[in-house]
């Protein structure tokens, strides 16, 4: 089984605020570090974004890929949007989740990222779990700002 890197980050926000901005995949060159590029291929009949086409620039992890995603709310205002994988160049697999925990009567978020990658090519356990922490610090801040700077 392979191994899963994670971290949280709060927000001044309420989680659906911090959703909007997840969900809002042509924004993502703009606050992410690694996403060159996005494009929404498929939707979901509730029109969320169902299969995404990244083009990804993370300095060892360079890629075109395609994920898919699912999006579920669980209970006390809990929501999760999580990916796999569906076609890569480069990675044999990208799974992740943003779970999304709402706090202090709902103006606050905890948003926890949890992210596996494993590339085709070979690689250090020890480099690839690297990338993969330096990957979610970055999209964490990103995001952290960009739902703050947009409120």
């Amino acid at each position: 089984m392979a191994e899963h890197t994670s971290s949280s980050i709060t927000i001044e926000a309420a989680p659906a605020e911090v959703m909007a901005v997840i969900a809002d995949f042509d924004r993502y060159p703009e606050w992410t570090g690694e996403v060159e590029r996005a494009e929404v291929l498929e939707r979901d009949e509730q029109g969320r974004a169902a299969q995404v086409r990244l083009v990804l620039d993370a300095g060892a992890i360079k890629d075109d890929h395609t994920l898919a995603y699912s999006w579920s709310r669980g209970t006390a205002g809990q929501s999760t949007v999580s990916w796999s994988l569906v076609k890569s160049q480069m990675l044999r697999q990208l799974d992740g989740s943003y779970t999304l925990e709402p706090e202090s009567g709902g103006t606050r978020t905890t948003v926890t990222y949890q992210l596996t990658v494993d590339v085709k090519i070979p690689m250090l356990g020890m480099i690839k779990r690297k990338a993969e922490k330096v990957i979610i610090d970055r999209a964490l801040e990103g995001l952290k700002q960009r739902v703050e700077s947009v409120k």
